[in-house]
């Protein structure tokens, strides 16, 4: 390569890297401006969003070089007489091992965090204070209130700020437990029992909002789309109350 080579192949790769940078920062306004999550109403809502608004953040440099250097090349290196490709561009292996190297770290550091942290947090405090048996059947939800025996099919009622431990089976076909606002889905299959446990910490009544409601994610029949029940979260004394009078 000679030395003309080298200067234009420098220009460029500063260039690219200019635009890069000013589109990498435009892509972090945007992961930090907009507000990409649904209705957040428990303790692993808030997990579960904190992580994907860091993978978002990781991922906004990658995309933005990809699409950057993508988009130049198309530009900048076809032919514009006969609109046909431009001529080869030979392996850079400085460029490889440098991508290899980049991508390879920031790989290890997701699995790391939000990774294994956030797993972390999602499990602590693994002994519940509540536990909520979960029948599935096509295409209805019933609630065992374990403790008390008190059985209901309109509504879950949960307490807020305590640890509740579903415990999830089905009668008939796989079903899928999934409430919106609190970012749980467990899968509820025939002959087995799957667990997932949840902090409620946002108050109200939620019969008519999507987002808080238990609804089927997995398709099971005609009726699937009719498989839901309301929510409702109260306050520790007006559950009490409301699983005596439950009990009879």
């Amino acid at each position: 390569m000679g030395e003309e080579d080298r200067n234009n192949s420098s220009k460029r790769l500063l260039v690219v890297g200019l635009i890069w940078l000013v589109a990498t920062v435009l892509a972090v306004i945007a992961v930090a401006a907009i507000q990409w999550h649904p209705f957040a109403a428990s303790r692993e809502a808030e997990i579960t969003d904190d992580a994907f608004d860091l993978l978002l953040l990781f991922a906004a440099p990658v995309f933005t070089f990809v699409l950057v250097v993508g988009g130049y090349t198309l530009v900048r290196d076809r032919d514009r007489g006969t609109g046909a490709d431009g001529a080869p561009i030979r392996t850079n292996r400085l460029f490889i091992g440098t991508w290899v190297v980049i991508t390879t770290a920031l790989s290890v550091l997701i699995v790391i965090t939000p990774g294994f942290t956030g797993l972390d947090e999602l499990r602590a405090e693994p002994e519940p204070d509540l536990i909520i048996d979960v029948r599935a059947e096509r295409w209805n939800w019933a609630y065992t209130y374990a403790e008390s025996g008190v059985e209901t099919q309109g509504t879950l009622m949960l307490p807020i700020d305590r640890r509740i431990l579903f415990r999830i089976s089905s009668t008939d076909v796989i079903h899928s437990f999934w409430i919106p606002a609190f970012r749980i889905k467990k899968d509820a299959v025939p002959g087995q029992i799957t667990t997932t446990m949840v902090t409620a910490e946002v108050l109200g009544s939620f019969d008519n909002q999507d987002e808080m409601r238990v609804q089927c994610a997995e398709l099971c029949g005609v009726g699937h789309a009719r498989m839901f029940t309301g929510v409702t979260v109260v306050e520790q004394a007006e559950f009490d109350a409301w699983l005596a009078a439950a009990g009879g």
